[in-house]
């Protein structure tokens, strides 16, 4: 039987200032801005996604920018590092451009093997960058990144916890998740092991909880194959004690949420539809783009958004692709 769960589906974030959150994942680490919508929830705000050249599930980084939000800490019960995946040898060119940008980055460091540099963005988002040769998948440039360089999609994600155990036995036993390997303090589960479903537990007994605000992850999202697979995780949690939320439609997917006992808000969401159900692909980001239920109010609503807009020069949608 096939798993209900096959990895992480995206991940969601707080930010601050919509302009400069849109320079730094377009114009700095070459993600493609592949959708351009409204937090379902508090429908003044964006809510951008950021990908692969179709926002595949596994490579999309969300967020949602409160203009004036103030920073927010890291800490536990929250997840505190996304790792996207870059090519083996591609670490010097991407410190190199960092530093460029002024941004501050790590010394290389060694985690199971792969070498990584570690950094954050302009609110404080902890972000790696892991150099490996276990992914496949082929990335995303609007040009001034090589494509042998580019950002392939996630690599993994750390949960900063006081304790492992009730968070495993989730992983473990309801999301298809195996302990692959542990250094010190840190435990590494995967569905694969490969890069895409890694999910790291950093424990710390004695840390400080953080606070969520711009510069942390709201929420983390894994892939379940579509609603039939979602309403089995759905019943498999309820069934199991996890207070879950109703189905909630997200236009590009369907999502279900609950709280992990470490305190990290998962989702479950489907990989059906995708990006391109209201946008050609050659296109997509373009518009800023409503669900039905928000339609009649467009007016009202773009005009409380402060207008954005991609700061990458020359950039047209390669032919090869169309």
């Amino acid at each position: 039987m096939k798993p209900l769960i096959s990895g992480i589906h995206h991940i969601t974030a707080i930010a601050g200032n919509a302009q400069a959150n849109v320079d730094f994942y377009t114009g700095i680490l070459g993600l493609r801005l592949v959708k351009k919508t409204i937090n379902f929830d508090a429908p003044d705000v964006y809510h951008f996604y950021f990908g692969d050249e179709l926002g595949s599930p596994g490579t999309v980084f969300t967020t949602f920018p409160f203009q004036g939000a103030r920073k927010g800490s890291k800490g536990v019960g929250e997840l505190t590092y996304t790792a996207f995946s870059i090519a083996k040898g591609a670490l010097p060119f991407w410190r190199e451009r960092l530093q460029k940008y002024g941004v501050v980055v790590s010394d290389t460091l060694t985690r199971f093997g792969d070498e990584l540099i570690r950094f954050e963005d302009h609110d404080g988002m902890g972000i790696e960058l892991i150099a490996n040769d276990r992914d496949s998948r082929k990335g995303w440039t609007y040009g001034p990144i090589p494509l042998d360089f580019s950002i392939k999609g996630f690599y993994g994600v750390t949960l900063y916890l006081k304790a492992k155990e009730l968070t495993a036995k989730l992983l473990t036993e309801h999301m298809n998740y195996t302990l692959i390997g542990q250094e010190g303090n840190r435990f590494r589960y995967g569905t694969e092991g490969k890069p895409g479903d890694i999910v790291d537990i950093l424990v710390d007994p004695n840390g400080n909880r953080g606070m969520q605000s711009a510069g942390t992850v709201h929420h983390i999202a894994f892939r379940t194959a579509n609603e039939e697979t979602q309403l089995e995780m759905q019943h498999l949690l309820m069934k199991n004690g996890y207070m879950v939320t109703e189905v909630k439609d997200r236009n590009y997917f369907k999502s279900i949420y609950f709280r992990e006992p470490g305190g990290v808000l998962f989702e479950i969401a489907t990989d059906e539809p995708g990006f391109s159900i209201d946008e050609d692909e050659a296109h997509l980001g373009e518009l800023i783009k409503l669900p039905d239920w928000a339609e009649s109010s467009r007016e009202k609503i773009e005009k409380g958004l402060v207008p954005v807009q991609l700061n990458i020069e020359n950039y047209e949608y390669p032919q090869s692709h169309q």
